[in-house]
């Protein structure tokens, strides 16, 4: 009896690490309704770079058909980025990531949790927004199936890459700007291949080229990025 009552609970049996991801999603999807500032920002954001790109360069159809696919993804990348930096700065500040940290939920769990709640409710709009702005770009609608899809893989990675650098700078005052400048290196390839998938589309190529690469790069970002993740974070935190 009282060996009983001495040992320590054990973690996994009374919780799976399934029912943990589903805990932490359902929070933080909670969080980002009450923060609907957070929400809204990165879509009003990506609709003013594809508003006024035609007004400051040209507003030839012809022109822009042919910079849509990198202006679209451009613009993501960058309304992606402009809602990273607060992903897990309130919990910082409230103290609830020290308490997160002590506990002994595994870490990669609750990244993974956090970076999907932050795609549903800013990758996904994108995505689902980016065809309106795709047609008031004039982008062929050869290319749109494209867009949408390399959307679909890239942004998800972008998120994974984007929490990396917000947990590296989660506890410095103003670290935007280093985020910034950890991030963007790594999103290069993703722009590149995501627009130059579309490009291909447009022209009649194959994409299915440039559809694996971004899905072999998700794929990689969901296995590695939690681990990274919680690395970082223990790293910032004990800082």
């Amino acid at each position: 009896m009282a060996d009983t009552l001495t040992k320590e609970p054990d973690y996994s049996a009374g919780r799976s690490v399934g029912s943990l991801y589903w805990a932490v999603l359902r929070r933080e999807l909670l969080l980002f309704f009450r923060r609907r500032s957070d929400l809204l920002n990165p879509l009003v954001f990506f609709l003013l770079v594809a508003s006024l790109f035609p007004l400051g360069v040209s507003p030839d159809p012809t022109f822009l058909a042919q910079v849509a696919p990198g202006v679209v993804w451009v613009a993501a990348l960058l309304s992606t980025l402009l809602s990273m930096d607060g992903l897990f700065r309130s919990d910082f500040d409230d103290g609830t990531l020290e308490q997160t940290l002590l506990s002994p939920q595994p870490m990669f769990v609750v990244g993974l949790a956090k970076v999907s709640a932050h795609w549903i409710m800013t990758g996904l709009p994108l995505t689902l927004l980016a065809p309106l702005i795709a047609v008031m770009l004039f982008l062929p609608a050869d290319g749109m199936a494209g867009l949408v899809l390399t959307l679909l893989l890239g942004t998800p990675t972008l998120s994974l890459i984007g929490a990396i650098g917000a947990a590296l700078t989660v506890g410095l005052r103003k670290g935007g700007v280093l985020l910034s400048l950890l991030v963007l290196p790594l999103y290069v390839p993703v722009l590149i291949f995501g627009s130059s998938a579309v490009q291909a589309a447009i022209n009649g190529l194959p994409v299915s080229g440039h559809l694996a690469l971004l899905g072999a790069m998700l794929a990689l970002g969901v296995v590695m990025a939690p681990l990274a993740i919680g690395a970082a974070l223990r790293i910032s935190v004990s800082g």
